[in-house]
């Protein structure tokens, strides 16, 4: 997706959505375009486009289909496991396997780690996945394929981790390029309200 496009889906949906639009460069930009347009009157959302604009916050965000998501959200709201259900769906999300390489530091965002997966670089427990959407379990291993630890994606990989701490709920070993999830995932970054994503399908 061309960078353009991802601003103007940023400023859209906030600028969350995409790691691109989390620099300076996009800061300046929205800057400028504020000051373009300071004279305009902001929109008034309707309830139904609040929430229609936190849907697309989420999917957006973790790069998956309408079709994708709507599984998830249906699967959050039929489970019969006990936690809420956006505790729930989170996990879903934060589960997938291209999240947890995101996670792990493995990459600056979620698309690359995607093309990471697809592309046969990625192990769990040993064996070799290339399913993005692959659901992790606590205990799970994710590792580098060994034959892809030359690879100019994973050089250099404990210099470029050393200010990055991954969540609680996973480990990684930059030395052997190796993960672990530990425990289940908490939605603690405020960015995205999964509350009034349940309300938008429950219309």
């Amino acid at each position: 997706m061309k960078s353009v496009k991802k601003y103007k889906i940023g400023r859209r949906l906030g600028a969350g959505v995409f790691e691109k639009c989390q620099t300076t460069k996009f800061a300046v930009s929205e800057a400028r375009h504020l000051k373009n347009s300071k004279n305009k009157k902001p929109k008034i959302l309707s309830g139904y486009a609040a929430q229609f604009i936190e849907k697309q916050k989420v999917r957006f965000a973790y790069g998956i289909s309408e079709r994708q998501f709507l599984n998830y959200v249906k699967e959050a709201i039929s489970s019969h496991k006990g936690i809420p259900e956006t505790e729930y769906l989170f996990e879903l999300l934060e589960d997938r396997l291209d999240n947890v390489v995101y996670r792990l530091g493995l990459t600056h965002s979620r698309r690359l780690a995607r093309q990471m997966v697809s592309h046969g670089h990625i192990t769990i427990n040993g064996v070799k996945s290339t399913i993005p959407s692959y659901r992790l379990k606590v205990g799970d291993i994710i590792s580098v394929r060994e034959g892809s630890k030359k690879s100019v994606l994973f050089s250099d990989m404990v210099n470029k981790t050393k200010d990055y701490t991954c969540p609680n709920w996973l480990s990684f070993d930059a030395g052997q390029l190796t993960g672990k999830v530990l425990g289940k995932p908490k939605n603690i970054e405020g960015f995205i309200n999964l509350n009034t994503v349940l309300e938008f399908y429950s219309r």
